[in-house]
């Protein structure tokens, strides 16, 4: 089978068949819930570091009976996969502050499945130098009780190793977003969102091998050229390309992102510079950021114009979670900075769950139409 087509098989559960050979080995798994939680210090402990993800939730019957209906989605959906049995081979789970409806999940996740470590990381809504040390300690602590209680060291030769390893992870995916800057790009959004967001599932040694042969085969394939605009998807968890699939049906070919599972969670790396543990903390907090940063509105809109420069985009679909409070509220700011910037935007409001679908294709459709309009 061929890389590309290996990995798009990968991203359809929430195992794998790398996933079950490491715990045929007796390895652990210890999943975590967003990109602030560093994937180097679990890998540096030989514990492969999983990204929870709802890929495969099709009803939230039981999260129902434990989160209101009327919080994300995506967090209830996570949390139905854990109740039954989905993550039954995780040996742990990271959290964090990200947003109160992923803490909730968090929370009913430990105390209504059977999980051995848990660890609850605070990280800064700053990037200042006192939240940088803020974020410092509480890496040391988590490493401490990753040492703790799996009986593992973790060295500063591990830690620099891993930093290696990961930074290599996004040096692939930076070279496979290049091949979408092409002006008839070998791949389709829906195909490079399933390779990007397979990375957090897979062991990283295994997936950069993968990766790299995937990306030599896609090099060479010829281009699409049957599109009618470049697009630009922004959005917390798009890690489903349930969605994009629908949208490039329609003619509109997604060529970049900006998202927590593709362009925000590997654009930059992580610059080693001193001590391990501090180049991680100014890494992680001197990246682009989220909306859970405030304060970092105008380097959003910086990253948003660059973005959509350096892939010729033709117009940016906004796919706003229901209920999320952090990415809803990004909505006044995002349409004001767009149309100074004369790019055009649609917002989608969605759930997690795949719904909707006539009138996300008739909205798309008169997107499409009033981007081509526009080229006249």
């Amino acid at each position: 089978m061929k890389a590309p087509e290996e990995l798009g098989k990968l991203v359809r559960s929430t195992s794998n068949s790398y996933l079950d050979d490491w715990k045929k080995q007796g390895k652990l798994v210890v999943g975590y819930v967003c990109s602030y939680i560093p994937e180097e210090i679990l890998h540096s402990a030989g514990i492969f570091p999983y990204r929870i993800g709802a890929r495969g939730c099709k009803e939230t019957t039981l999260a129902d009976s434990v989160m209101a209906p009327i919080t994300c989605s995506f967090a209830r959906c996570c949390l139905e996969l854990a109740l039954k049995g989905e993550y039954g081979f995780l040996d742990g789970l990271v959290s964090m502050n990200g947003c109160e409806t992923m803490r909730r999940m968090c929370d009913n996740w430990v105390h209504k499945v059977d999980t051995r470590f848990s660890h609850f990381i605070s990280v800064p809504h700053k990037s200042d130098e006192d939240a940088i040390e803020w974020y410092k300690e509480e890496l040391y602590m988590f490493k401490d009780s990753l040492e703790k209680f799996f009986s593992v060291t973790i060295t500063n030769e591990n830690l620099r190793d891993s930093v290696q390893v990961c930074n290599e992870t996004r040096h692939l995916l930076k070279r496979l977003y290049e091949l979408r800057r092409r002006r008839n790009p070998p791949l389709s959004g829906a195909e490079a969102q399933d390779i990007t967001v397979i990375a957090n599932a897979t062991p990283k040694e295994e997936y950069n091998k993968l990766l790299e042969r995937a990306i030599d085969e896609i090099a060479s394939r010829e281009g699409i050229t049957d599109y009618r605009a470049r697009l630009m998807t922004i959005g917390n968890v798009l890690d489903d390309s349930s969605y994009t699939r629908i949208i490039e049906e329609l003619g509109g070919l997604i060529v970049t992102d900006i998202s927590c599972f593709g362009t925000l969670s590997f654009w930059e790396p992580v610059r080693l510079t001193g001590e391990p543990l501090d180049s991680i903390a100014r890494s992680y907090l001197n990246r682009i950021h989220c909306p859970r940063m405030p304060g970092e509105q105008m380097a959003r809109r910086n990253y948003i114009k660059e973005m959509a420069e350096a892939f010729k985009v033709d117009g940016i679909i906004f796919e706003r979670m229901l209920y999320c409070n952090l990415w809803g509220g990004e909505t006044m700011s995002l349409e004001k900075d767009l149309q100074e910037l004369n790019i055009p935007l649609l917002i989608l409001d969605k759930e997690y769950i795949t719904s909707g679908v006539g009138q996300l294709r008739t909205r798309v459709q008169a997107f499409l139409e009033m981007i081509e309009r526009g080229r006249k």
